[in-house]
């Protein structure tokens, strides 16, 4: 019988019982795919990641990441709330000289940087991929009724899919009652669109002043109902704001509010960066709350 130790945070808030919940096992090492994906099944959490040692030595650590259902080759809120842990147990050396480590992921090298408030991390904040775009997505009525709602109900903007790592079909609503209205039809899915595993339905109308967009995310294809906060998502969607105008600035510094319909308030921070014209970084970060330890004994 072996013992696996692992710690529960809160991932992008600053507060507890909000934001999206993740486990960090801190030693992968031994465990097999299929035991890493029974432990993120039977935890039950949106995303399960563990901790091995790197690949190559130029870099901190390699990480894995678990939903319920499968493994994800990067997300957003397992990079951060990871980085936290690695930070919180001393097990990779950041300062505000030295603020950048580099993880292992499934897409390759994720550089990740920490910023400091009063001495100590605050935001954390993750490199994704520049964006690949696909052609529009033209059936607006699919589109709507994948969320119960109307084409009358969508914006004035394309429905496409966007990855900087993992893609996401981001659906464009007018109003903050719409979106808060969204129940998303998985019986729709499985028949029309199963190709399609991710939506992201936003609208540029907040609960809070400070913030850009009120998002909400469904991913059927991961096994979760709706993500409470979606670092993944957010790279893309930043890069979705940019591209059709919804934010001018270079850099654009945007704030994506999500999980406010679970219960989960979650504060996304997006950066994108252009040059001549192209997007050349995308980051995403947030803060982190740690909640306690725990472990599980295992065959």
């Amino acid at each position: 019988m072996r013992r696996l130790h692992y710690h529960l945070l809160d991932v992008f808030t600053n507060q507890r019982y909000g934001g999206n919940q993740l486990a960090v096992f801190t030693n992968g090492r031994g465990l097999s795919t299929e035991t890493m994906q029974r432990i993120a099944k039977e935890l039950n959490l949106s995303e399960t990641t563990f901790i091995f040692p790197p690949e190559n030595p130029a870099n901190d650590w390699k990480v894995r990441i678990f939903t319920p259902a499968i493994e994800l080759p990067m997300a957003g809120h397992p990079t951060i709330g990871t980085s936290f842990v690695l930070a919180r147990e001393h097990m990779v050396a950041v300062s505000e000289s030295q603020p950048t480590i580099r993880l292992e992921e499934g897409v390759g090298v994720i550089p990740v940087t920490f910023q400091f408030a009063a001495g100590k991390p605050s935001i954390i904040q993750m490199q994704q991929r520049l964006p690949v775009y696909t052609p529009e997505f033209t059936d607006r009525q699919l589109a709507a009724e994948l969320l119960s709602l109307t084409p009358a109900d969508l914006a004035d903007y394309p429905v496409q899919e966007i990855s900087c790592g993992v893609p996401f079909l981001f659906i464009p609503v007018k109003t903050l009652a719409a979106v808060q209205q969204i129940k998303f039809r998985t019986d729709i899915w499985e028949r029309a669109r199963s190709q399609y595993g991710h939506f992201f339905a936003f609208t540029t109308e907040t609960l809070e002043p400070a913030s850009t967009v009120h998002s909400r995310m469904f991913a059927p294809a991961m096994g979760i109902s709706e993500d409470p906060a979606t670092g993944a998502a957010s790279g893309p969607l930043g890069c979705y704001l940019v591209k059709y105008g919804f934010v001018n600035a270079n850099p654009a510094h945007i704030i994506s509010e999500q999980g406010f319909e679970l219960g989960r308030p979650s504060y996304i921070h997006i950066e994108i960066r252009q040059s001549a014209g192209e997007i050349d970084f995308v980051g995403v970060g947030g803060e982190s709350v740690y909640m306690g330890e725990g472990s599980l004994e295992i065959d």
